[in-house]
C-alpha cells in the first residue's frame, strides 16, 4: 500500500445496518470502497460528522442522500467532492429512510488517498 493510500475498515454488525464511526481524517479524500463478496442485497449511503458527536446524513446540493450501488466482491470508485467534508463516516446498509439489516457481520474496506495541494 502506498504511503499516499490508507485502507480503514468498517464493520457493520450482524442484523445491524450501520457502521460505527470510522476516521478519515481532514487530509486525506476518500476514494473508493470494496465490498466483502457475502453482502446481503442493499445499496449504500452515509453519515458523516466533523466532530465524532453530531452525525448527518450525506447529501448532495441539492438536498438528495447520497447513495452508491454495491457489487459484492468488488471495488467501487468514489467521486471525492461528496466526501470533501467528512472526517468520520459511517457507512450505512441501505438509505435513512429504509436500512436494510445485513444477515451477518460485513467488513467494508474504505481507501482514502492523502490529500496533496497541486
Amino acid at each position: 500500500m502506498s504511503a499516499l493510500v490508507r485502507e480503514i475498515t468498517a464493520t457493520i454488525a450482524i442484523n445491524t445496518s450501520l457502521s460505527p464511526a470510522v476516521y478519515i481524517g481532514g487530509e486525506f479524500n476518500l476514494i473508493g470502497i470494496r465490498y466483502p463478496a457475502a453482502w446481503t442485497a442493499a445499496g449504500l449511503s452515509f453519515q458523516v460528522s466533523l466532530d465524532n458527536v453530531t452525525y448527518d446524513v450525506l447529501r448532495d446540493d441539492g438536498g438528495n442522500e447520497i447513495t452508491k450501488t454495491v457489487t459484492a466482491g468488488q471495488f467501487r470508485e468514489f467521486d471525492s467532492a461528496e466526501f470533501k467534508t467528512a472526517i468520520w463516516l459511517k457507512v450505512q446498509s441501505g438509505t435513512s429512510a429504509v436500512p436494510v439489516n445485513q444477515l451477518a457481520a460485513r467488513t467494508i474496506t474504505i481507501y482514502v488517498r492523502r490529500y496533496i495541494a497541486r
